[in-house]
């Protein structure tokens, strides 16, 4: 079965310790990685704002993991966070190849466009 590409984001509860979050980054990048995912790319976007108060919490640790996997593990690892009371909210989607070269282009840095000199 061909692999497919995969983006997933959460949100982790801002009560943790740095120690607390790194272990359940780790718990869910290792739950990929057993499972036969090909990790892509890896971002923690750190403390951020909420656009909405969940379980009253007006912040969260957010984590980005680019991957290849099939779909058999995407519902492994959505599970997980559904079993994880750190977890806020989280969101899993597939990339197309426009998705994939997007992210790319973002992880080299998008190239400056050349600015026209008005006379």
């Amino acid at each position: 079965m061909e692999l497919r590409n995969y983006e997933t984001v959460f949100i982790l509860t801002p009560v943790l310790s740095e120690d607390q979050m790194k272990d359940a980054v780790a718990k869910f990048g290792n739950i990929l990685k057993e499972a036969g995912a090909e990790m892509v790319h890896e971002e923690n976007w750190g403390l951020k704002k909420l656009a909405y108060p969940i379980d009253n919490k007006k912040t969260g640790f957010y984590q980005l993991f680019e991957f290849k996997a099939n779909p058999e593990v995407v519902a492994k690892l959505e599970l997980e966070y559904r079993r994880d009371e750190r977890l806020l909210r989280f969101m899993t989607v597939t990339l197309d190849k426009h998705g994939v070269a997007y992210n790319e282009k973002r992880r080299k840095g998008f190239p400056k466009a050349e600015q026209k000199e008005e006379a």
